[in-house]
């Protein structure tokens, strides 16, 4: 397996907490999916993993290397736990297809929160890396 792609992303809660506030569930159902909103939801103190799951699809992006563009949408990326907590991608839409065109296989997650910041990194796995193994100055020995 290649890298293809990384990101990285950070997020304020209190920036979660107050389009919450001021949006309601038209926010949560534009951004989360419904097993996302489910899951976050449980927790006494939702908005740390709300913030969570936003900064990790920020990273998806950027791993993606596309950002918003190309159709992507919020529900397209969708992060969910696999047994034991880990938390894993699931790709949606044109998320999907963009990921399946970089031949990437798998993309790899890591979130951490406290009450006030939330914190994310993506890595974009497969067979067709952009980067090529050794160096790539030419220069470089």
């Amino acid at each position: 397996m290649n890298v293809i792609g990384i990101g990285t992303d950070i997020c304020d809660c209190a920036r979660i907490a107050q389009m919450i506030e001021k949006h309601g569930d038209v926010f949560l159902k534009k951004v989360f999916t419904g097993n996302e909103i489910v899951y976050c939801s449980r927790h006494r103190a939702s908005v740390p993993h709300f913030a969570g799951r936003w900064a990790a699809k920020e990273a998806i992006l950027k791993a993606l290397g596309t950002g918003w563009a190309r159709g992507i949408q919020w529900t397209d990326l969708e992060i969910f736990h696999a047994a034991g907590g880990r938390p894993r991608v699931r790709l949606h839409g044109a998320a999907a297809l963009i990921s399946h065109e970089q031949g990437i296989a798998e993309i790899l997650v890591s979130i951490s929160h406290t009450a006030t910041t939330a914190i994310a990194f993506a890595t974009a796995v497969g067979e067709s890396g952009k980067f090529p193994s050794g160096p790539q100055d030419p220069d470089c020995e």
